[in-house]
């Protein structure tokens, strides 16, 4: 087949029909040489083990040994026929094109449904899928150069039911990739699950290369522990080995600078006699200097004196006029605050004057309105004490009415007292007028109580008294 395998599961299938049955970790190891080199081993191994629970076509027997499941679905024996009759790798876009005549028919719509189901080829074990998109089948071109001398030796015993001479096994392998006998030989005797049955006779125990990969893994995990301890070991010397030589080198500086300081002291002991004799030589210079600097600092000091006094009078003066400078600024400050205050107050007794006005005239149209309240009041108390003496004289009238009625009832309930039931019942009404016709009193006498009303009438009076006084 042109092109290469398009996933894990492709590449698992091939190796699986060339060897029937792998561990996971032979699994890996053809894995690994083929595809996923930048993973490391374990995660390589645990993808294998998942797409290998994944999909259905790989079986796993009772020893651990996964197994090709090349019978396949039923759905896919159409399309299986149609790949081994043209020989060579399909499309499924092309076939669907060209199985999709003008006028369709059942028999290519059923060829369109089966061709277009991928999922069940990614399923069956006798579909590999290449990485341009064509699908083959897995038995096609076994590619043998790409599995190494040992792995072909493994599947030659394998196929043979019995035990195998070296010629045989050399024969064997060469139909796959020519190997030299000295080689196929190194090979057979270099692994323990290569088992010599007889002189001259080879066989293949695969329980032993279980084991063998067992023990090969666990002694490369303790080989990789006993590496990274090593490598500790190496680190934590070498740190210690740096350690000892930066000492070593801070000696040396420290016996190099004990060397330079004893050199040095030499040198300062002869420079310390010639400066001797330098000094003794410049004492008598120094005493007439001497003389001369404290003459000169007298003058100075008397210079200085003078200077200083100077100096205080000149800063009086600085003083004087700084102070005179600020009054003047704050005087013209409160010049400025003052003519803006005396602005502000100008306008706000011009404010003031409209406000009075304006007060004033709202004073006035109060005082009418006022006026004209009083007025109102007073008319309102004038007609509520005509209600009243009305009210009254009708609530009198009533009550004498009533007397009357009563004395008409009364009259009539002596002159019918065969008719206790008529004057039981004419008096029930009578009374209940009484009490009605008392109540409207009460209720009258309520109203004139009413604080407002009360309000009214000493208002009335009050304004009525003063303008009796006026008058008067």
């Amino acid at each position: 087949m042109n092109g290469k395998l398009l996933s894990l599961t492709d590449v698992l299938k091939k190796t699986l029909f060339f060897f029937e049955a792998l561990t996971p970790s032979e699994l890996t190891g053809h894995v690994h040489k083929r595809m996923l080199q930048d993973l490391p081993r374990e995660e390589v191994e645990e993808k294998v083990g998942l797409c290998l629970e994944q999909h259905g076509c790989f079986n796993r027997d009772d020893r651990g040994l996964w197994h090709l499941d090349l019978e396949g679905s039923k759905e896919n024996d159409q399309f299986f026929a149609i790949l081994l009759k043209k020989g060579e790798p399909q499309s499924l876009r092309e076939m669907n094109r060209t199985a999709a005549p003008k006028k369709s028919n059942t028999k290519t719509k059923k060829l369109k449904k089966i061709v277009s189901d991928e999922g069940n080829l990614i399923s069956d074990g006798r579909f590999v899928q290449l990485d341009n998109g064509n699908w083959g089948l897995t038995e096609w071109e076994i590619e043998a150069g790409q599995y190494s001398l040992k792995n072909l030796v493994i599947r030659a015993l394998k196929l043979s039911p019995e035990s195998l001479s070296l010629s045989q096994v050399l024969e064997k392998v060469g139909t796959w990739q020519p190997a030299p006998q000295g080689a196929v030989s190194a090979i057979l005797r270099k692994y323990p699950f290569f088992e010599e049955a007889a002189a001259g006779l080879w066989s293949y125990n695969p329980v032993t290369r279980i084991l063998y990969d067992e023990l090969l893994k666990r002694f490369t995990v303790a080989l990789k522990r006993q590496k990274a301890r090593w490598q500790r070991e190496k680190e934590r010397m070498e740190k210690r080995q740096q350690v000892y030589l930066r000492r070593l080198e801070e000696v040396d500086a420290a016996r190099r600078e004990a060397a330079v300081a004893l050199a040095e002291r030499m040198e300062m002991g002869h420079q310390k006699e010639h400066l001797l004799t330098q000094l003794a030589e410049k004492d008598l210079l120094l005493a007439l200097r001497k003389k001369e600097i404290m003459s000169n600092r007298e003058h100075i000091r008397r210079v200085e004196n003078k200077g200083d006094s100077i100096l205080h009078q000149c800063r009086l003066w600085v003083r004087r006029a700084r102070d005179a400078e600020d009054e003047v600024r704050k005087l013209r400050e409160a010049f400025s605050k003052n003519q803006g205050s005396l602005e502000n107050l100008f306008l706000m007794l011009q404010n003031y004057k409209e406000k009075e006005r304006e007060f004033r005239t709202r004073l006035a149209t109060v005082k009418d309105q006022y006026e004209d309240r009083i007025a109102d009041m007073q008319r309102q108390e004038i007609e509520l004490k005509e209600r009243t003496d009305k009210e009254k004289q009708a609530a009198h009238y009533d009550v004498k009415k009533l007397h009357e009625q009563l004395k008409q009832a009364t009259h009539n309930l002596k002159a019918a007292l065969g008719g206790q039931e008529e004057l039981n019942r004419t008096l029930r009404f009578t009374q209940s007028e009484a009490k009605r016709l008392a109540e409207e009193n009460r209720r009258l006498k309520a109203s004139l109580r009413n604080p407002f009303i009360r309000m009214i009438l000493s208002a009335g009076r009050f304004f009525s008294g003063r303008k009796k006084a006026a008058e008067g």
